[in-house]
């Protein structure tokens, strides 16, 4: 019997598609939200849903940025046959997008055991939350904001990619929080700082969510419920992205911060009464 009905891959595919690229921890969400459907949260074939998912929501980002993922591509493939092409920002950037990937993977390959088992715990969410608010308060109060998407190189992506292995190992810190984070530290505008995150998050989201299919379709969760779910996050991912993205334009990051302090102290008290197992 599968773990996940389809019910609950309808509610979590909508907490996923509204949290992914929020910076308020996809993963931290998805962890409450199981644990009070009495859904087992270390559960081998819960992981693996949790992660394939995520592939509605990299679906979305891929079409939201359909017109910029061509471009950026299209520069790589031509600079791959033309030298004279590889002066091109969009082909530089495309080969950052790949070296700023290889941090989380291989943390990630070496790290899983520790990820699926004594971080997945609720406690590690609960403290993640309210830690990685006050590393985006602080990201946000001393950024000068001085720098655009075209001011990026090698080192800001980088800096920018090795900062999801925070939310990898440290389940409610945020991918997107950190990443967002660590650009701000980097002096990139807001928005510039949020386009990097989704471009740094697609390779890493995707292969994650591939990587974990075996599992989720082995290991209890029926093709069903992922497939729900799965589409359930992708509508609700690029509404989510389109919203972001003119937030952040006018405004700064404090109502996250507040929200995930919140959100942190809610489940300390959830965990401390009995209410929820870590």
């Amino acid at each position: 019997m599968s773990v996940i009905t389809v019910g609950q891959a309808v509610v979590l595919g909508v907490v996923e598609g509204v949290t992914e690229f929020l910076p308020i921890s996809s993963t931290g969400h998805l962890k409450i939200t199981e644990g009070l459907m009495g859904i087992p949260v270390d559960d081998k074939s819960v992981v693996g849903f949790t992660a394939v998912i995520q592939v509605g929501a990299i679906a979305a980002v891929l079409l939201y940025f359909l017109k910029d993922i061509t471009r950026i591509v299209g520069a790589w493939g031509r600079g791959l046959v033309n030298k004279e092409e590889r002066y091109h920002h969009d082909y530089k950037f495309a080969w950052w997008v790949i070296y700023a990937t290889i941090p989380i993977v291989v943390v990630g390959l070496a790290a899983k055991p520790l990820i699926e088992g004594p971080l997945a715990s609720l406690w590690v969410v609960a403290g993640s939350l309210i830690v990685g608010s006050a590393v985006m308060w602080a990201a946000d109060q001393m950024s000068r904001l001085k720098r655009g998407e075209d001011d990026t190189g090698l080192k800001d992506a980088m800096i920018v990619g090795s900062a999801q292995i925070l939310a990898l190992l440290f389940p409610g810190f945020s991918r997107s929080g950190a990443t967002m984070s660590a650009g701000l530290m980097l002096d990139l505008e807001r928005v510039a700082a949020t386009r990097l995150s989704f471009f740094l998050g697609i390779p890493a989201l995707t292969g994650a969510g591939l990587y974990e299919l075996k599992d989720a379709l082995g290991a209890g969760v029926d093709p069903l419920p992922l497939v729900v779910g799965t589409a359930v996050s992708f509508v609700v991912a690029y509404a989510s992205i389109a919203w972001l993205l003119k937030y952040v334009a006018k405004h700064s990051f404090n109502a996250f911060v507040a929200y995930r302090i919140v959100i942190g102290v809610l489940l300390f008290g959830l965990l401390g009464t009995g209410v929820l197992s870590a």
